[in-house]
């Protein structure tokens, strides 16, 4: 099945979402993640069904959408790990479900977040009262990939939970079974626990295979998942994700808190979610093959227009990470968007150190990416 991403600027704006009502009409948006795509076939088709029947309540219990079956059959099917339906709770969405875990789950300890990171890793850090400990990445087998010495180190000065995104924002990687384990023998070293971010892991480049953290072994003491469609289907508005615990102890303890502890599911994301989840893996195949793609297409573009700069292809997600130190300019996004009238992400904002990257969404039409570069080649060469 192939998705449809040939929109117009105007149709997107006039879908409402900030990623084209933030700025200005005359600014192209290539910042937040999510897709510039016609919704899925089957996931639309099943929330016209529930807004027909007025399904605008709150939520029924998970069980009653068959929420952790569909959860647990998916992520079964798509990367062979198997799960428990009876460890999957609902939530609103993965930094709730991050916060949650984060609160219920782990010691009021320090907290370790590996940057460059999605800036509300750092963000819930704080949040939860917590000390931020980042340990940047490190070059491995000419790639970024974990620092786990450094990690150990911090989990040695008192650290006691890690923040793991996986496949990783904004680098793109898809960490190997290697380079999991190893992560997980420092954090039982010294008693850790991992949150894994794993909203990514069904946007795949070709060849490359997704391995969940919780299916290493010995994990399942100290890992917590969490999980979505909403990247995949392009969904985020409808505010549905799913926490998989690795104990029924840890399962029961999410499920005892106070309910205002875990609110903010819609009564349309469950629908959503479950439709996706059993009948829209064709449509999401062809997503895929956009954006490989569309990753190429970018790679060219860049050789192209602005050579100097210097990218590693992601692996997975459609989030481009690009070293534009080489434009000699103090905050490269600030001037894309003034003068090129393009919205990128700016590096500052994923940790210390980051200053001159910026990050650049793929996940559009060919023709509007082009334009994308054509805009950023402009405001860094002028």
């Amino acid at each position: 099945m192939k998705p449809d991403f040939d929109l117009t600027d105007d149709e997107l704006r006039a879908a409402g979402s900030v990623k084209w009502n933030l700025e200005s009409r005359d600014v192209l948006p290539a910042w937040v993640a999510e897709m510039d795509v016609r919704p899925c076939p089957a996931v639309a088709e099943a929330v016209a069904d529930a807004v027909r029947l007025g399904e605008f309540g709150y939520p029924a219990p998970d069980a009653h959408y068959r929420l952790p079956e569909a959860t647990a059959a998916f992520l079964t099917r798509r990367f062979g790990r198997p799960v428990d339906p009876a460890l999957v709770l609902g939530c609103g969405d993965v930094m709730a479900g991050v916060r949650l875990a984060l609160e219920t789950l782990c010691e009021d300890a320090p907290v370790v977040v590996p940057t460059p990171a999605y800036p509300p890793f750092l963000d819930i850090v704080r949040v939860t009262r917590r000390r931020l400990v980042t340990v940047p990445a490190v070059a491995g087998s000419g790639r970024l990939t974990l620092d786990v010495e450094g990690i150990g180190r911090a989990l040695a000065g008192g650290a006691r939970t890690v923040l793991l995104a996986q496949p990783h924002n904004p680098i793109g990687r898809v960490y190997t079974a290697p380079e999991l384990t190893a992560l997980r023998d420092v954090a039982d070293r010294y008693g850790a626990r991992v949150i894994a971010d794993e909203i990514h892991a069904p946007l795949l480049q070709p060849g490359v295979a997704h391995v969940p953290y919780a299916g290493l072994e010995g994990t399942a003491g100290h890992v917590t998942t969490v999980f979505a469609a909403s990247k995949a289907w392009n969904t985020p508005g409808l505010k549905c994700a799913q926490i998989i615990a690795g104990t029924p102890q840890d399962r029961a303890a999410l499920e005892a808190v106070p309910h205002v502890a875990n609110h903010g599911i819609s009564s349309l994301g469950p629908v959503a979610t479950v439709a996706a989840y059993t009948e829209g893996e064709a449509w999401l195949d062809g997503v895929l093959d956009h954006l490989a793609a569309q990753r190429d297409l970018f790679g060219a573009l860049l050789a192209e227009l602005l050579p100097q700069l210097s990218w590693e292809p992601m692996e997975g997600t459609y989030l481009a990470w690009v070293d534009a130190r080489p434009t000699g300019l103090a905050d490269p996004a600030l001037t894309a968007l003034e003068r090129g009238r393009v919205m990128v992400n700016r590096g500052a904002t994923f940790g210390p150190g980051h200053e001159g990257f910026v990050r650049v969404n793929l996940a559009t039409s060919a023709e509007r990416l082009r334009r994308i570069v054509e805009r950023l080649a402009e405001a860094w060469t002028a």
